[in-house]
């Protein structure tokens, strides 16, 4: 049997949580309270920490493997929304090809979550950029591994690489 003090956290877990069920879809929901994804990916083969406008800073880490990502994290210090929102871009992103991952945008993830409130859209834009600016530098330190000749980038045998953003 609860005791008081069980019994008022209790009550008061469950008023938090009707709240937010007036605020957020179930979707959001599950993902802030259950996040996918949630952690840090080692030797990535990319990786980008981003500040948000709000304060919330966000990380996206992945490797690839057969030009896919195989393995994808984020981590977040921010609100409900960013969790929700770095969750699902980095499910959205799983297992596909980099070029189609890039494509991810706030829109896609707002989408798939079944939206947030006005004043937390941005952290699903926050998701996104953070996704993208994770890819960048993958190409990135694909260039760094290249030898530069005219606009395309050149590997150390003189092949071009097309795969760039």
């Amino acid at each position: 049997m609860p005791n008081d003090f069980e019994r008022t956290v209790n009550e008061l877990q469950e008023s938090i949580m009707e709240d937010a069920r007036k605020i957020y879809s179930e979707k959001v929901i599950e993902r802030w309270l259950h996040p996918r994804n949630l952690g840090r990916v080692r030797n990535p083969d990319g990786f980008a920490k981003i500040k948000g406008p709000c304060g919330d800073t966000m990380q996206i880490s992945f490797k690839l493997k057969d030009h896919k990502i195989s393995k994808i994290k984020f981590l977040t210090d921010g609100c409900a929304s960013s969790i929700a929102a770095g969750s699902m871009a980095t499910e959205l992103a799983q297992g596909e090809r980099i070029e189609e991952a890039v494509e991810i945008s706030q829109q896609m993830i707002l989408d798939a979550l079944d939206g947030l409130p006005e004043e937390s859209v941005h952290c699903a834009l926050l998701a996104s950029n953070t996704l993208k600016e994770a890819i960048r530098n993958y190409f990135d330190s694909k260039r760094n591994d290249s030898v530069k000749q005219g606009d395309e980038p050149i590997d150390k045998k003189g092949r071009i690489e097309h795969a760039h953003l």
